[in-house]
């Protein structure tokens, strides 16, 4: 994605980069052991998949645009399930129509979450906190 020919040299120049920026990406990497390819294990810089697409935004590569506009579009089509929840709901039916679920699985998979929706909106209107019952030991 980045086109460079060495990847530490690279790593090293990007988070030289964003820092002038402001913006420190080694407090949104973890250092791991990992093992290499001479079977030794090495300190490796690892972020999880939100620290990766921010990584991702930061590359200046014609490699990286597509991945970028790919997040602008998911990004968008979020804002617009928040004005339109009913988006959210057609959005999930397409997903599932594509990973080849039958028809009736979907129709109870989504109704199922429109009870659950109900069921903690009513929670939610009565007041009702999470709270865990201690019961009392009968037998003892």
């Amino acid at each position: 994605m980045t086109e460079s020919k060495d990847a530490n040299d690279y790593w090293y120049r990007l988070k030289e980069r964003e820092l002038e920026q402001g913006v420190e990406l080694s407090t949104i990497c973890r250092q791991l052991k990992l093992v290499s390819s001479d079977g030794k294990k090495y300190l490796t810089d690892c972020a999880n998949t939100e620290s990766m697409f921010r990584i991702i935004q930061s590359i200046p590569s014609k490699k990286a645009e597509p991945f970028k506009l790919w997040l602008a579009k998911v990004g968008y089509e979020r804002i617009q399930e928040i004005e339109n929840p009913e988006l959210a709901q057609d959005r999930a039916k397409n997903y599932y129509e594509l990973k080849g679920y039958p028809k009736d699985w979907i129709d109870k998979r989504l109704r199922g979450i429109a009870v659950r929706q109900e069921l903690t909106d009513e929670w939610k209107s009565r007041n009702v906190k999470r709270r865990i019952e201690k019961t009392k030991n009968i037998f003892r």
